[in-house]
């Protein structure tokens, strides 16, 4: 791929000068000392596996770090002029305008903004199991969660959505592919859903990991904003990008949608790293796929432990495996003894653990203490 974890370090070495001496101007501001191989407040805690947060520990891209590095001196400017840019470059990716683009703090940000923008009385309709943040979010603004089983084998059953339908609904809210199950629905199926849904009911489809799944485009419903005013579809730096901390996310959506949703944002013009790193790193095509055979190499060694134990695991397009376990929380206090941080049970869902792809030498710990600890 043209990529290595040494290609990887050596692409960020060009700056570290610069963070040399941002260290040490950290040390007299803080009054704190700092020693080579000292823990991060930004990383997982010293001798710890972090496998419970999906993130991509291979990031940021060498392009995005340069990018940072360059752009920091501009950082007592408002970032604006990089939110231009990066809505420019995303449109022309998705051949959309850049009215139909919204860039955020992060996809969460957008997220809860179309949470805000949910009529009074209303509910979010939505799967029984996914990544509900942000739904809760909005149930603490006053909106009602009508929640829908998933189906037999764990998938989001659309037919059933669809009957859940009625004039109660203000929203629904679909991951795709979903998480924590790592599962994804596709093709004419979820466009015909979006098809059949009544006009003025917004529909919000969180694409965070979509360029992970094994055919984005196959799994993508990005196409078909401008035809569907109701379609939300969101999209995330934190995944593949590996660019979790720096907090840049964009929705695509109707000209009408977008300046219903920016009305909801509560953040002012970005960041400036963030951004520089987006805009440096959003056509990178080398380093996502050097990401993306990271995290098939972890799945492959995760689905071989799985085995080893004698367990089972949902099929993923994701960057994390759903698990079947006799014990969700007890495996998770487990592996935390033996330094694997991983997720423990989703509410009622005792018997499933959600593990993420991180870096290969943690995936590999993990998988040999699977068989160990079940």
């Amino acid at each position: 791929m043209g990529y290595s974890r040494r290609g990887l370090i050596g692409g960020a070495s060009m700056g570290g000068a610069a963070l040399i001496t941002g260290n040490a101007l950290a040390q007299s501001v803080v009054g704190q000392k700092m020693t080579p191989g000292s823990t991060s407040p930004f990383g997982p805690p010293a001798g710890m596996a972090l496998l419970s947060r999906n993130e991509n520990p291979y990031g940021p891209a060498p392009s995005a770090i340069k990018a940072i590095y360059d752009e920091a001196k501009n950082g007592c400017y408002y970032a604006d002029g990089g939110v231009k840019l990066l809505t420019e470059m995303i449109a022309g990716h998705y051949a959309l305008e850049p009215a139909n683009v919204i860039v955020a703090s992060g996809s969460t940000e957008v997220l809860c903004a179309a949470a805000l923008a949910i009529p009074d009385g209303k509910a979010v309709l939505c799967p029984d199991l996914f990544w509900d943040t942000t739904v809760l979010y909005a149930e603490r603004k006053g909106a009602r969660v009508k929640r829908v089983p998933l189906g037999e084998d764990m998938g989001v059953d659309l037919a059933a959505m669809t009957a859940a339908i009625g004039p109660d609904v203000g929203m629904i809210q679909i991951c795709n592919p979903n998480n924590p199950t790592g599962m994804a629905v596709g093709g004419e199926p979820l466009r015909n859903f979006i098809r059949s849904v009544p006009a003025d009911i917004p529909v919000l489809v969180d694409e965070a990991y979509n360029e992970l799944t094994s055919d984005p485009a196959f799994y993508s419903v990005s196409d078909m904003v401008n035809d569907h005013p109701n379609l939300i579809v969101c999209r995330t730096f934190s995944k593949i990008y590996g660019m979790a901390g720096l907090r840049v996310g964009y929705a695509l959506a109707h000209p009408d949608t977008v300046k219903t949703l920016q009305g909801y944002l509560m953040s002012f013009g970005g960041n400036t790293a963030g951004l520089a790193a987006a805009v440096a790193s959003f056509a990178d095509e080398d380093f996502k796929a050097y990401s993306k055979a990271q995290v098939v190499s972890a799945k492959q060694i995760i689905m071989s432990a799985v085995e080893s134990a004698g367990l089972s695991a949902l099929p993923s397009e994701t960057n994390f495996v759903f698990v079947k376990v006799p014990d969700a929380d007890a495996l998770q206090a487990a592996m935390k003894e033996n330094g694997v941080l991983i997720r423990g049970a989703y509410g009622k869902w005792t018997g499933w653990s959600r593990v993420s792809t991180g870096k290969i030498e943690d995936v590999g710990k993990y998988a040999r203490l699977l068989p160990q600890l079940v």
